[in-house]
């Protein structure tokens, strides 16, 4: 693989993509070149990507994107293959979900800001037997992440699958959280959901094929104390999704979506997250491991359900909330502080990934791997309503068969 510091967008080629990314990259002002900023590039790239090339790309503007990396020839990529863009890449449940796509023998899409998490996200889905392509860019930056799916769509002809998984948080009480900071968790989790969803549409659209999966939570339900910002963006797209479902359905779309509710997860969030508390945090519990939640979203990128519940967890905050949601209120007041922290200390100024990635190893797993469960379950809602509609029908059945036996 050539490591070029000089970079141009290639010629499109004449099958693939949509009509407007082609016509967009013959436009005068779609070239574009990204030189030297920090010429240790080349030498740190060249050290992280040892075995099968990846494609790297950088999207982002040079303040909001912290590393620079450089244009490869697309040659680890496949257009006959199937493909599948993902946000947040690098590390949890966006990494678990890329290696599962790899396994399936698909070109994959990394989209992520920090360069050693890249590197390594693609180095993993290679292994797999996956075709990383790697798209440098922050979610929250609009442009960059319309660029990164005009490149998967030149690069790979299509897009078939777009998961949005990118996120941010602050671990703190509404009080002590500054107006950037819920700005900026907000601009990463909701709108960088927003973001890749009209990238993805502009693809799909025109083919009136593809499906778009977002990763929630069931805190996109039942909000709790200490994460306020997450728990607000996380509503705000359930929000956004059921907008978007209805006008595809106006429009006669055959692009589907899909949103799939998680519970508690073993990933590295609970370590680089921004976190007042001076204390470690840690996932409400049970947790379970990123690849049983990838399995999931592998499901709903095949069937598209209008959404999945995982856990019995989730399960029980979002039935509970819809029934009793005060008592809920009450109960996460006087357990939930508690239980999302650790004895051990966290220094206030520890480094964090809300505004830029952290410099450490990325990786699919957290600290939580001796208590990660391996399996979970998914509740499909449809067929949960529709099961609790069968059992309201067969008792009122039963209670009017037995009302006529004692009125003959």
């Amino acid at each position: 693989m050539r490591f070029g510091l000089h970079l141009t967008e290639p010629t499109p080629r004449p099958r693939g993509g949509s009509r407007r990314s082609q016509h967009r990259a013959q436009e005068p002002g779609a070239r574009y070149r990204v030189r030297d900023r920090t010429r240790f590039v080349r030498s740190r790239v060249q050290r992280l990507i040892e075995s099968r090339p990846s494609a790297v790309i950088p999207l982002g503007d040079s303040d909001r994107t912290s590393e620079t990396m450089e244009q490869p020839d697309h040659a680890s990529v496949d257009p006959r293959r199937r493909t599948a863009v993902i946000t947040g890449a690098s590390a949890g449940v966006g990494r678990a979900t890329a290696v599962a796509f790899a396994r399936r023998g698909w070109n994959v899409g990394l989209i992520a800001r920090g360069e050693v998490g890249l590197a390594d996200a693609a180095r993993e889905v290679a292994a797999a037997g996956g075709r990383p392509l790697v798209l440098a860019a922050d979610v929250a930056d609009a442009d960059a992440v319309f660029r990164a799916a005009d490149h998967a769509a030149e690069a790979c002809g299509t897009i078939d699958v777009w998961v949005n998984d990118a996120m941010a948080t602050v671990f703190a009480p509404i009080r002590d959280i500054t107006p950037d900071e819920f700005r900026r968790a907000t601009e990463v989790t909701y709108l960088g959901t927003v973001h890749g969803t009209m990238a993805a549409l502009r693809h799909m659209r025109p083919r009136n094929a593809g499906t778009i999966v977002q990763v929630g939570s069931a805190l996109s339900y039942r909000a709790i104390p200490l994460q306020a910002a997450y728990c607000g963006a996380k509503f705000a797209i359930r929000g956004f999704t059921d907008a978007l479902r209805s006008e595809l359905a106006h429009d006669n779309s055959r692009v589907r979506v899909s949103m799939v509710q998680l519970p508690a997860v073993n990933t590295p969030q609970f370590d680089w997250a921004r976190n007042r508390l001076g204390r470690a945090v840690r996932p409400l519990p049970p947790v379970y491991q990123p690849e049983a939640i990838a399995r999931h979203v592998l499901r709903a990128a095949d069937r598209a359900p209008r959404e999945l519940w995982l856990g019995l967890s989730a399960l029980k905050a979002i039935l509970g909330n819809m029934l009793a949601p005060g008592l809920g209120d009450r109960l996460l007041a006087h357990e939930a502080y508690g239980g999302q922290m650790t004895p051990q200390p966290r220094a206030a100024d520890a480094p964090d990934n809300l505004f830029a990635p952290v410099a450490k190893d990325h990786a699919t797993h957290g600290r939580f791997d001796a208590t990660a469960r391996d399996e979970v379950v998914a509740v499909n809602p449809a067929a949960l309503r529709a099961g609790v509609l069968a059992g309201g029908l067969f008792l009122a059945a039963g209670w009017l068969a037995a009302a006529l036996r004692h009125r003959s």
